[in-house]
């Protein structure tokens, strides 16, 4: 007689199937928590911009005023504006996982308030920071 999970088993063996978005209602803390790992990969491409600009600025005034060109542009703004909320937001939002690593905040509502906090933080921040910068450069 055939072992119950050997191949030579006539009957299949049914494992369960992992719940994944298709089940779970989208809640602010399931959205928060995606859109931390996916800041996570921006700021990750984002670095390689740094290095690009870095490496123009040693390399002379050429590349650095093509550099510049690049991220003054329309599309350069809009790309800039978003490394800055992915910034702030991966910032704010990761505090919220230190103070949740310290054993704080895990009640429901505690949770769905910090994950509203994240989200309306990092917006409050780059407006600040963004209003700073064009006011610096003399654009606002």
């Amino acid at each position: 007689m055939a072992a119950p999970d050997s191949p030579a088993s006539p009957r299949v063996r049914e494992r369960p199937l992992s719940p994944h978005l298709q089940v779970y209602k989208r809640q602010v803390q399931m959205m928060t928590s995606i859109t931390h790992r996916a800041t996570g990969m921006v700021l990750a491409v984002g670095a390689l911009a740094m290095v690009w600009g870095l490496g123009a600025l040693a390399a002379g005034r050429g590349p650095w005023t093509e550099f510049v060109a690049c991220v003054g542009s329309p599309l350069g703004k809009v790309v800039l504006f978003g490394f800055t909320w992915a910034l702030a937001y991966h910032l704010i939002n990761g505090i919220r996982h230190l103070v949740q690593d310290a054993g704080h905040g895990f009640a429901i509502p505690d949770f769905i308030r910090s994950s509203w906090i994240s989200v309306i933080g990092s917006v409050v921040l780059v407006v600040l920071a963004w209003v700073v910068v064009l006011a610096r450069w003399g654009q606002a």
